[in-house]
């Protein structure tokens, strides 16, 4: 019996831990990092309540490396995945390897309930599913919004085709209000990775304004925001946001119609544009409101981090990357646990930061500016079509010429050097003035670097539409 009260008490102290992750959404997409129009009342309340941090980052700029870095704590470059698997491409046997260890395994071993609800982007064939990496259940599109076939997903079976994507945000809600119900009086872990604000864009009717035909964008983040609204107050409502810890980040930059806040680049780039971004934590009781955290974090850290509150042991026959920031949330005067971070582009590290310093060490991609605004808008933007009953509002998505970040700056080039408290949107190279900062963090670079990770390839020649409700690939349809 003594046992047994021990192991109820402990199972007490462990908190609840949620994880909402948007797509594309970028740094300064949220009132509270400095959007003068979008409205992100519950968002800003949270950060208002919580912990907001100004430098946290992602360790490659798109979709499905960064979401295998937030749920193994460990670089692109250690885990393999450094490309998307696409199913109208053919890029169907990849995904997050079963050598890794996720953070859902390692909490369900600590007796929690887990769950995917949204999109996952880390494999879309049986052995690659959520249900397969430490998951109890899974609801949503396994790949990006704008692939084919959109077919909303439950566990291991395809539930619905076509779907209409404008009703995404809300029963990705409600589904997770129903798991938090369900599971209030046990330790639980909500992963909710949404579909918002990639493209295609897509709101519901409740928030959709057909009179402003031009701030689609808007009326995907208020819904957005009414959404972790609506997950906050039920843990109010349980009694559970004293024992629940929230984490809002995004997975990487903001594509067109968005905002970087400022910031050069946008998605794809290593531009600041493309790989920070935000990050909000809300916690009552144990996270101090309005604590602001200018130290360098990653989303790396969030294995560690949920694992120490679980009182999980970290796997001790990998390297983990990432580092506990419960400190950082919780203290303003706690300096970052990294010495330095990394970001990839494709298969070959680019960057290193460290402090204030930012090394392009590889020369960013080329902006997607104005120069050839007309070819992304002719051929690029839209190469894939709405798939079946899809959006709510097809002739409404923001075109290139709504760049989400700065253009302007020196010219990209190998070895450039940014002091980002003086000039955090990278204009001014300053790699000759500061040749001993150069060098040192080449060293840091040089520490990681190595060998180029394959990239997946495309399995046929140019896209495919895919025939849908079925979880195969290999019907391709004229």
């Amino acid at each position: 019996m003594g046992t047994l009260l021990a192991d109820v008490a402990q199972g007490a102290d462990r908190p609840n831990l949620v994880l909402i992750f948007a797509d594309d959404l970028g740094y300064g997409d949220l009132a509270s990092y400095g959007h003068p129009s979008f409205q992100t009342p519950h968002l800003d309340g949270m950060a208002a309540e919580g912990a907001r941090f100004t430098d946290f980052y992602v360790p490659m700029p798109f979709c499905a490396p960064s979401r295998a870095s937030i749920l193994t704590g460990r670089y692109p470059f250690r885990h393999s995945v450094v490309g998307n698997p696409t199913p109208d491409n053919g890029v169907n046997d990849y995904g997050l390897p079963a050598r890794e260890i996720t953070i859902a395994q390692t909490l369900r071993q600590q007796g929690y309930a887990t769950t995917c609800i949204g999109k996952w982007h880390l494999g879309h064939i049986p052995e690659f599913l959520p249900i397969e990496r430490g998951f109890d259940s899974y609801f949503g599109i396994l790949y990006s919004n704008d692939m084919r076939p959109v077919q909303l997903v439950e566990d291991d079976r395809v539930i619905e085709y076509p779907i209409v994507q404008g009703t995404l945000t809300k029963r990705y809600t409600e589904h997770a209000l129903r798991f938090i119900e369900s599971h209030a009086d046990e330790p639980f872990f909500l992963y909710l990775p949404h579909a918002m604000p990639h493209k295609p864009l897509a709101a519901s009717e409740e928030f959709y304004t057909p009179d402003t035909p031009h701030d689609l964008y808007a009326d995907v983040i208020r819904e957005l925001d009414w959404s972790v609204g609506q997950i906050l107050a039920k843990l109010r409502d349980l009694d559970l946001d004293r024992k629940t810890l929230v984490v809002f980040t995004s997975d990487n930059g903001p594509s067109w119609g968005g905002s970087t806040g400022g910031l050069r680049g946008m998605k794809g780039r290593t531009w600041d544009g493309g790989i920070r971004v935000p990050f909000i934590a809300w916690w009552p009781g144990r996270i101090p409101a309005g604590l602001v955290s200018k130290e360098v974090a990653a989303s790396i850290d969030i294995f560690p981090t949920f694992a120490g509150l679980a009182g999980a042991p970290l796997p001790a026959d990998r390297t983990l990357d990432g580092r506990d920031i419960l400190p950082l949330m919780t203290s303003p005067d706690t300096r970052s646990p990294h010495e330095a971070i990394l970001a990839m582009s494709g298969s070959r590290i680019q960057i290193v930061r460290s402090g204030k310093w930012k090394l392009h060490v590889r020369a960013p991609g080329a902006s997607r500016g104005p120069a050839n605004i007309q070819g992304y808008i002719d051929s690029s933007f839209n190469f894939r079509s709405p798939d079946g009953t899809t959006i709510i509002a097809p002739f409404e998505q923001p075109h290139p010429t709504r760049h989400p970040g700065v253009l302007t700056g020196d010219p990209r080039k190998d070895m450039m050097l940014f002091d980002l408290e003086a000039d955090p949107s990278e204009q001014r190279d300053v790699a000759d003035s500061h040749p001993d900062v150069v060098k040192r963090l080449k060293a840091l670079f040089d520490a990681y670097d190595g060998e180029e990770i394959p990239r997946p390839e495309a399995g046929f020649t140019g896209l495919r539409r895919i025939k849908g409700g079925e979880l195969r690939y290999d019907s391709i349809l004229p």
